[in-house]
């Protein structure tokens, strides 16, 4: 916890109290640290989030007010005066795209409990992959835009240690799409790599029953990564549907998360290191906790979700090259109710957003482009 002496002392900035009534999420959760609460955040979360903050990142954060239903315990939360923007980042504010937020099914299979990832299929319209948070083996499910399962399998030669995304992009055989799970999460900042498992989209049947019982994939392939600078906790992976590159965005509180790339093609058997290619500034009073992204079939948009709201960048032309879109500001975009929204992915004619939710049984919801 933060407490009153140690914002008030930390450069003479003014500290800013709020009462914040926190759920069990984290707290009292289950044997994986998930509680079945309605409540995006609880006390324990939010205090593991303060206790990382950092005085020069808080610059930017006003005011924060954050009512959480569950019980009734008490937070500082130091809140500085405005500061310095991030260099190179465009300011310009540009209104959402998008319309407003519908559920359009609830997925049938009740295994998917921790939806935290999403991915549209480029080999059978209209399916989407998902799969659970940290808990459950190395699965992966298939469903249709009205919540019908289309099947479960097993990633061969797969481990889930801590999935957070799931993305679908290029791969070693051109003729082929591939599916890309990040085993990315973190929370305790410790761990000295991660992977990325790459894998073919499994085969489909489209028209018959789904099978309950898992199927094994191909065999898939471990990419091992690790960051320039250190341990990060992240939820994001996003694959760029033409060069294959690889990007992971940081989770964290109150500060600027980053933006890492694993340039494609990417391979196999080797030790990659990220390379930092720019931060995140999103306009959000709790900074970049970022738990999902994208990038459009199109690849000149990017989309990312947090537990309270979404956003996009867009590249400002079509023939700007795809790593400036990372100095495109971001927009704000809602995205409806969701109990805890981890997943965020573009429809295949990428002109609308599909989010999930955790919860079972698991919601699809959907915003359209304008």
């Amino acid at each position: 916890m933060l407490s009153r002496e140690k914002a008030q002392s930390a450069g003479g900035f003014p500290a800013v109290f709020f009462m914040l009534k926190a759920s069990k999420f984290i707290a009292g959760g289950n044997a994986h640290g998930r509680s079945q609460s309605n409540s995006p955040f609880g006390v324990n979360k939010m205090v593991s989030l303060l206790s990382k903050i950092e005085v020069v990142n808080l610059a930017r954060i006003c005011s924060l007010i954050l009512i959480i239903a569950g019980s009734s315990q008490v937070i500082a939360v130091y809140a500085p005066p405005t500061g310095p923007s991030t260099p190179g980042v465009q300011k310009t504010k540009r209104q959402s795209d998008y319309g407003p937020p519908a559920q359009i099914a609830v997925l049938n299979d009740k295994s998917v409990k921790e939806s935290s990832g999403i991915a549209a299929s480029r080999r059978f319209h209209g399916v989407y992959w998902t799969h659970n948070d940290s808990g459950d083996g190395p699965l992966i499910y298939a469903f249709d835009r009205r919540g019908g399962s289309k099947g479960v399998w097993r990633v061969s030669g797969a481990s889930a240690r801590d999935w957070e995304d799931i993305a679908v992009g290029p791969g070693p055989s051109p003729e082929k799409s591939y599916l890309y799970i990040g085993d990315i999460g973190d929370n305790q900042g410790k761990r000295k790599e991660i992977i990325v498992y790459r894998v073919p989209e499994p085969e489909i049947n489209t028209k018959g029953l789904a099978k309950s019982k898992a199927a094994a994939t191909d065999p898939s392939e471990a990419i091992r990564l690790r960051y320039p600078d250190g341990s990060h906790d992240a939820e994001a992976l996003l694959v760029h549907p033409r060069t294959g590159s690889i990007y992971i965005v940081t989770k964290i509180a109150f500060a600027n998360p980053g933006i890492y790339e694993a340039p494609g093609p990417t391979h196999a058997g080797q030790l990659i290191t990220l390379k930092r290619v720019g931060t995140l500034e999103v306009p959000s009073l709790l900074g970049g906790i970022i738990t999902g992204g994208a990038i459009s079939p199109d690849g000149r948009r990017v989309a990312f979700c947090d537990y309270i709201q979404g956003y996009e960048a867009v590249l400002e032309n079509a023939n700007s090259p795809f790593e400036t879109i990372w100095k495109r500001p971001l927009t704000s975009i809602s995205l409806g109710s969701r109990k805890q929204g981890e997943a965020i992915t573009y429809r295949i004619d990428g002109k609308a957003l599909l989010m999930t939710s955790e919860g079972s049984p698991m919601p699809l919801l959907q915003i359209e482009r304008r």
